[in-house]
């Protein structure tokens, strides 16, 4: 393990310390990068376990921690106990955990591309083909808006809209809605029936927008990504999109009892925040860890959140289709000249901006 260089840092990038030398999660400059930083770093090596004042939790980092709190009983939701519960009881990734989600019946994934997909993925209900066609369409309306331009911001002219003009064209709203704000949709929406996570499309644009940011980083994957057959390259870089760069970096939960970890012990009846940025880049989990692999050897769904979440399902919907309208549109998108991609967040978390040249 590489040894924490932090000290060397600017004095303005340094991660701020807490007494005993522990980095404060929440404190000026964290948020900035907490992986340039080191900050998850020092946490995983030389903190696994600790209390940080400003959040009002106890601190876990590793993989293996994270996991167990995730999905052991001993744990349960934050501040209330009737979080859902199942093999990952707990909101993850795009699955806020509200208790009035409506989970999607069992069997009920993302359809592949075209007639040919795999029948062991579960038809998808009438509703289900309504939301996908709506997702596809709406891609590519936004898509062809681009087009034409000398330079685009995806994070303001697509990212933001594609999750709300999706949501409104399913719920039957007009076209025209999309040139509304991008929010405005979702608020008219006439009730609905994928749940309270759905209607939430925040964490959907951070998410596409990461999405985007990694696919567009490396040439050979975008072109792979273009070819037939892509479906199942799509499917893994959109998992490995949560486990690199996750849209909610802190997943609080509590301890029904004493809970034994790498760390230390925790106390019964305590709030706990898991680092679900600190827990996808560990190196005693995954090889390579900074690395964006979606042909990765060791992926893991854990991190990826509730598959029966509705939010899952149309964010994943929204990043394959959303990928798929920008290069049938514009075959040669790319990053803008000197453009590098920057999130920032320590919550939640995503790219400020993609500035692209569209052709």
């Amino acid at each position: 393990m590489p040894a924490d260089r932090s000290e060397a840092l600017p004095t303005a990038r340094r991660p701020h310390r807490l007494a005993g030398g522990q980095p404060g999660l929440l404190e000026p400059g964290a948020s900035t990068d907490p992986y340039r930083l080191r900050l998850y770093r020092v946490l995983r090596t030389d903190f696994p376990l600790g209390y940080d004042p400003g959040l009002g939790a106890w601190l876990l980092s590793r993989y293996a921690d994270v996991a167990l709190a995730l999905t052991d009983p001993r744990f349960t939701g934050y501040p209330h106990d009737g979080a859902p519960r199942g093999p990952v009881p707990a909101p993850l990734g795009l699955c806020r955990g509200s208790l009035v989600c409506t989970p999607l019946p069992d069997g009920v994934t993302a359809p592949g591309p075209g007639p040919s997909a795999d029948a062991s993925e579960g038809a998808a209900p009438a509703s289900m083909a309504a939301t996908l066609s709506a997702v596809e369409r709406t891609a590519y309306v936004l898509a062809r808006r681009i087009a034409g331009r000398d330079r685009a911001d995806l994070v303001g002219e697509f990212c933001r809209w594609l999750p709300a003009g999706a949501d409104a064209a399913a719920a039957g709203l007009s076209y025209p809605e999309l040139n509304a704000p991008p929010r405005r949709a979702v608020h008219q929406r006439p009730g609905g029936g994928t749940g309270d996570c759905a209607r939430h499309t925040g964490l959907r644009e951070r998410a596409l927008a990461s999405f985007l940011a990694n696919m567009l980083d490396d040439p050979d994957l975008l072109a792979a990504a273009a070819g037939s057959g892509a479906g199942m390259l799509l499917g893994r870089a959109w998992t490995e999109t949560l486990r690199r760069d996750p849209p909610v970096q802190i997943v609080l939960r509590r301890t029904r009892t004493e809970v034994r970890v790498s760390g230390g012990t925790l106390p019964g009846g305590a709030p706990v925040a898991c680092l679900i940025g600190a827990a996808g880049r560990d190196p005693a989990r995954f090889a390579a860890p900074d690395r964006f692999d979606p042909l990765r050897s060791d992926a893991d769904p854990l991190l990826t959140g509730p598959a029966g979440c509705p939010a899952a399902l149309l964010g994943r919907l929204e990043a394959e289709h959303g990928l798929r309208a920008l290069l049938a549109a514009m075959p040669r998108i790319r990053w803008a000249e000197g453009f590098r991609p920057a999130s920032s967040g320590v919550l939640t978390r995503g790219p400020r901006a993609l500035l692209v040249r569209p052709s």
